[in-house]
């Protein structure tokens, strides 16, 4: 059905209120309300699926941390959540001794007695009973005269009344009364004055002590009117109603005009002491008036609201969680759009308005005057608020390289080179233009991380530089010769360690030889630049590389019109280099098929990680962990690459026994338990003593642990200056019967003193008593910890 042409024919308008002697519109709001939060009540039963007891804490416990000292927790005779919920609170503790509790209650005697119940005991309580007393009410919904209704506010109150009464003399609760006229601003004005006249004289102990005062709170149950209207209404009542100094005025007003906080404001210009609502306006229909945008309006004319908003984020993910309700993006304040302009005019004016800015503080500051803000666009600064400025700057296919340059610095703490910026500029507008919407931080960070395979094990490519040195190759008198460097390292390709070896007249020139002699990966530096993130002892060194084909000779490789960036961050300046270097290697090589490595062991068969194993297994019995798999058959290239890329099935053996200490007899061995004894001491630590061969040497030892093992280590880190520990253990059993024996296997880390070097090694040991092949195979993994130890001290 299409809008009616004459909407007069359906709706009637409101009815203005005759009063030319208005005294609010030349007011000014210098005093903040009292605020109440309805957010546990109002709030909650606008809810499809209400809070359950655990979200309502968690909301009551933001609340008061935000400094709210009147909280309208529930409607306790509506379900056995709420009244469980309010006791909750009360047996429990929870509520603060300024704080007062607030509970809903319509006017029946047998839903005042369970309400009163449900705060019994509590310090502080609010009683708020309503009834509606608009005519449309009164004649349709209850069948009530103006007389009747009067009546039933008045028979409830004295109820109200005798119950606290009560209950004050039993639990020592200290109560206050609120009675709320409901659909306030639909009611006739003379009426609203009559019914709580009545009420106030039924209740019979108003004062003028804060704790004494009535409240009488106006409802705009439905909003029908604009907000000058509804400041008429409420100071018609206030400079009408009786013994005023007794009374706190309170306004609820709904926002079905979307004019709710005018209202309010208004209101509050026209007398009201006090401001009932929900944090970012939560509520029936359009919702109650939001007392975050009302405090912060207050703020921003520099009257403080009495209420803690500096972290809106967390107060917005509290409310977002507990409602699973979001808040708009334009939401005021606190909409994550709200300090941003996408215009380049409205960033230009605001860029420009941070620097005046600046100059003017300054200025103000070397004067000793008020350094006052005043800012195009934005009317507070989110730095009050817990934000910062980065929200000014927003990314989408209109926006400019300078922006997501900005944003990658802040969030990732890197300065791109220019030409670096152009680059990725163009991988942010591909998806921009593609998506079709804003690219937020975490999209840009997250594009970065997956471009340039930047950000730990979650975004590794498909190479991944696992451990490298680089030495300098000498001349025969010992010499550098012609400053060239030997990079040897390992890396991990689609999954595989690959051992790989390269020279050049730098680390990165060295790297780039080795990644095209193993994997035929042929890249030149054409760009190469470098800087610090962090300061003193955390300092790390950030790098960026630009790689291109190479070229027939240097002009061609520089004029190339195919490039790839990569970045590296590490504590080392040659590490940073180098996984630059990965990092757009990784983008150059796409999934383009890379040269398989070719290990031959026995008789010519190509082999793999899990050929090297099945050789151990079937030689030693040994069924090695997977992790030790992988270091072994980075020791087993190694060894294989001075023999052109073969080995023999003795051979390997052979090197794994001397690699990992490994010895079949249990008489004097490299290593060996000669005797040892394993004692319980106090709090169930285990205490090992005895006599043991390491690395052919008789050594006694002693030490507590949680075990024996972790009491070798102890016992070994006592002649450290660094410190070794447990990585990972494995077990099983060889052999059947009286035959059978353990095999263990045991990985050490090892740290020097400083920090540095830090290495792993694998020990690896069997014996018929399983405590004593764990402790060989301790041992076995700690052989290259004291010559390290020594070097480590020394340097």
């Amino acid at each position: 059905m299409p809008m009616l042409a004459d909407p007069s024919i359906k709706y009637k308008p409101y009815t203005p209120l005759d009063f030319p002697d208005r005294q609010w519109p030349s007011k000014v709001n210098r005093i903040p309300p009292i605020w109440l939060s309805t957010d546990l009540r109002d709030g909650n039963q606008a809810l499809a699926n209400p809070m359950t007891i655990a979200q309502k804490m968690v909301f009551f416990d933001a609340l008061v941390k935000c400094g709210y000292k009147e909280i309208e927790v529930a409607y306790p005779a509506a379900s056995d959540t709420d009244f469980n919920f309010v006791r909750m609170l009360i047996e429990q503790g929870k509520v603060p001794d300024d704080v007062w509790l607030q509970v809903l209650t319509p006017a029946r005697e047998d839903l005042i007695k369970r309400t009163v119940d449900a705060v019994a005991g509590s310090k502080r309580a609010i009683i708020h009973m309503y009834n509606a007393t608009c005519c449309l009410f009164r004649e349709v919904v209850f069948k009530n005269s103006q007389e009747e209704t009067v009546k039933l506010a008045v028979k409830h109150t004295e109820i109200v009344r005798k119950l606290t009464d009560e209950c004050t003399a039993k639990t020592g609760t200290i109560f206050r009364y609120e009675y709320s006229p409901e659909t306030f601003s639909q009611t006739e004005p003379a009426f609203a004055l009559e019914v709580c006249e009545a009420v106030k004289k039924a209740w019979g102990r108003a004062g003028p002590a804060h704790d004494d005062r009535i409240i009488f709170n106006l409802p705009a149950t439905v909003e029908i009117g604009p907000p000058n209207h509804y400041a008429d209404l409420v100071e018609y009542f206030c400079r009408h109603i009786s013994e005023r100094e007794k009374i706190f005025i309170s306004l609820h007003p709904h926002n079905d005009r979307g004019t709710s906080v005018a209202a309010a404001e208004l209101g509050m210009m026209a007398g009201a002491d006090r401001i009932e609502g929900c944090l970012f306006g939560n509520g029936e229909r359009t919702g109650n008036v939001d007392l975050v945008t009302l405090a912060l309006n207050f703020f921003t004319q520099g009257v403080h609201p009495q209420v803690d908003l500096s972290d809106i984020q967390a107060i917005i993910d509290v409310v977002t969680a507990c409602n699973d309700l979001p808040v708009h993006p334009r939401h005021p304040y606190g909409g994550e759009l709200v300090f941003t302009a996408f215009s380049g005019s409205h960033q230009d004016a605001i860029k420009k308005g941070f620097e005046a800015q600046r100059i003017r503080h300054e200025a103000a500051a070397a004067k000793g005057e008020l350094q006052i803000w005043d800012m195009p666009y934005l009317p507070v600064d989110p730095a009050d608020l817990g934000c910062n400025y980065e929200a000014v700057i927003r990314v989408n296919a209109q926006s400019g390289k300078g922006g997501i340059a900005y944003l990658v610095q802040q969030h990732l703490g890197l300065d791109m080179p220019r030409k670096m910026q152009i680059s990725f500029y163009s991988v942010i507008q591909e998806i921009a233009d593609r998506e079709a919407r804003e690219m937020t931080v975490e999209d840009i960070t997250t594009a970065f991380r997956n471009t340039y395979r930047f950000g730990g094990s979650a975004y590794e490519g498909r190479l991944v530089l696992r451990s490298f040195k680089v030495t300098s190759e000498q001349t025969v008198d010992g010499e550098a010769a012609d400053e060239r460097r030997q990079l040897d390292g390992t890396i991990s390709v689609d999954g595989s360690l690959r051992v790989i070896r390269g020279d050049g007249n730098g680390p990165l020139s060295a790297f780039l030889d080795a990644l095209k002699t193993h994997l035929n990966i042929d890249l030149s530096v054409r760009e190469y630049s470098e800087h610090t993130i962090g300061k003193d002892q955390n300092a790390k060194a950030a790098s960026y590389v630009e790689l291109v084909p190479q070229g027939a000779d240097i002009k061609d490789t520089r004029r190339s019109t195919e490039s790839y960036w990569g970045v590296g961050v590490d504590a080392d300046i040659a590490s940073s280099g180098l996984r630059a270097v990965l990092s757009a290697v990784n983008r150059a090589i796409g999934d383009r098929v890379l040269p398989e490595l070719k290990l031959n062991l026995g008789f010519s068969a190509s082999s793999g990680q899990a050929d090297i194993a099945s050789a151990i297994l079937l030689s030693l019995r040994l069924e090695l962990p997977r992790r030790l798999q992988a270091s072994f058959y980075e020791v087993v290239q190694r060894a294989a690459r001075k023999t052109g890329d073969a080995i023999g099935y003795d051979a390997l053996v052979a090197l794994f026994r001397e690699t990992y200490g490994y010895d079949e007899t249990e008489g004097e061995g490299r290593f060996a338990v000669k005797r040892f004894n394993v004692a319980s001491v106090d709090s169930g630590r285990a205490k090992l003593s005895g006599e043991f061969i390491i690395n052919g040497k008789a050594v006694a030892l002693e030490g507590e642990g949680t075990g024996p093992l972790s009491a070798a280590v102890e016992a070994v880190n006592r002649g450290l200056d660094g410190r070794v520990s447990i990585k990972e253990y494995v077990e099983h059993s060889i052999g059947e019967g009286s035959d059978v024996k353990a095999a263990s296997y045991v990985e050490v880390a090892y740290e020097g003193p400083g920090g540095k070097p830090k290495f792993t090694a694998w020990g690896v040991a069997i014996d018929q008593d399983i405590t004593a092949s764990g402790l060989k195979a301790v041992l076995a993994a700690t052989r290259g910890v004291e010559n390290a130890d020594k070097a480590a001290n020394e340097a």
